[in-house]
């Protein structure tokens, strides 16, 4: 009998995926035996650093490897590294803000590392199987870093809310995956491309699509699959809701294009039109409900779901451009968010109120610094130009125009200007 063969590794594809979870590991370890909370935080950014700088290095890399279920390629990095970035600034934001949390410190950086680990493999993951691996471990890491603050009751209802909805989202993940590979006979994003029929598409893949829509609109906050994100946004410590608005939203756009725009593109005139409403929907609903919010986080959530409506406005064009304009909105989303929620948390370090409006009445008095920069931020996030959001709104609608979806576009352009029109009446 001959000995099983196993596949060749190409070890230097696991690298960021790999001192990720080794980070993850030794924080934890360390956490029982380390008092020091400050200690602790620099050695998470060190960590992460380093990851970083090493996945800098491997740009330009194209390596599959695992039987073609894991890829490092260009977008893998893009992503890699706007994780480790987003993990690298909510560690700088946390490193004070944990001080007056009592929220342990090993456990905390050992569960950010373990996330942003599952986020990079949700982006390298060309197998429906590995995708969902990597979701998982983002997704529990995360569903415990919600509830970390157990001393306050909102934190652990976020905690619970956030587990079961999500639960009910992965349970969609798995059924699509499973008729997906009923009708394709695979779960390899390459060979269910080469296995799509012409039309009429067979309606267990149509099934398996739809459920892979909900999954994945529940992880970016889409509507109708958004009711969680304000209530726990709120309720998680600001750190925490940082991680979720930028890096866990990031893991599922990242899924999200590679899925539908690489294994599923020949189904492009089946699931677009579906899409279609969803960002309709998802703009509209989250800048509206927005404008009515007097709690800065619940107010930040709701933008974050008016984002995403952008973002799939891109992903319903489907062409490479529409792709980069996607990849350059989550890019500049990343820092506008990061940025607002940054102010928050210095602010509830200072142990001043922070999360009502009013409670920002004279910011700029007080503290001209912070104020500043959280109007430039609030104003990227509104689109006004010259400013970063400007011109990602402008790349993301300009591809859908290129594209022939007039009307969608049509409805962004409106929900920015309800954004200005409600800036110019607060002035």
């Amino acid at each position: 009998m001959e000995a099983l063969a196993l596949p060749a590794i190409n070890w230097l594809a696991v690298i960021p995926v790999g001192l990720t979870s080794l980070l993850g590991l030794l924080l934890l370890a360390l956490g029982l035996f380390v008092d020091d909370d400050e200690t602790l935080g620099w050695l998470a950014l060190i960590g992460l650093s380093l990851t970083a700088v090493a996945t800098v290095l491997l740009a330009g890399q194209k390596i599959s490897t695992f039987n073609g279920t894991y890829a490092l390629d260009g977008y893998a990095v893009f992503f890699d590294m706007l994780f480790l970035f987003a993990g690298i600034i909510v560690v700088l934001m946390s490193m004070t803000y944990l001080e007056g949390t009592g929220i342990p410190a090993g456990d905390y950086y050992g569960l950010v590392s373990f996330a942003i680990a599952g986020m990079i493999v949700m982006a390298s993951a060309t197998d429906l199987i590995v995708l969902f691996l990597g979701l998982e471990v983002m997704s529990i890491s995360v569903y415990v870093l919600a509830g970390a603050w157990r001393t306050q009751r909102r934190s652990n209802e976020a905690a619970m809310k956030y587990f079961l909805l999500g639960a009910f989202a992965t349970g969609f993940l798995l059924y699509g995956i499973a008729l997906i590979y009923g009708a394709t006979g695979s779960f390899r994003l390459d060979q269910i491309a080469a296995a799509i029929p012409g039309n009429p598409a067979p309606k267990m893949l149509i099934a398996g699509v739809a459920m892979l829509i909900v999954a994945f609109g529940f992880k970016v906050a889409a509507v109708p699959f958004h009711m969680w994100t304000p209530d726990v946004y709120e309720g998680a410590p600001t750190t925490v809701t940082a991680l979720m608005a930028v890096a866990v939203k990031a893991a599922g756009f990242a899924a999200f294009v590679r899925v539908f725009l690489h294994g599923l593109a020949g189904l492009h005139a089946d699931w677009s039109m579906l899409l279609w409403v969803v960002a309709a929907l998802t703009m509209t609903v989250g800048n509206v409900l927005a404008l009515a919010q007097q709690n800065v986080k619940r107010m930040l959530a709701y933008s974050s779901i008016a984002h995403a409506g952008y973002i799939l406005v891109a992903l319903v064009a489907g062409d490479t451009t529409a792709g980069a304009a996607a990849l350059f909105y989550l890019l500049v989303y990343s820092f506008m968010t990061l940025g607002a929620l940054g102010v928050v948390a210095a602010l509830g370090e200072a142990g001043e109120p922070n999360e009502t409006l009013d409670d920002y009445a004279g910011l700029g008095f007080r503290r001209p610094l912070l104020g500043v920069t959280m109007t430039i931020f609030m104003l990227s996030l509104t689109g006004i130009p010259p400013l970063a959001g400007f011109a990602g709104k402008l790349y993301i609608f300009t591809a859908a125009i290129r594209d022939g979806y007039y009307v969608l576009a049509v409805i962004g352009v409106l929900n920015s200007c309800l954004l200005y029109t409600s800036d110019a009446a607060d002035e």
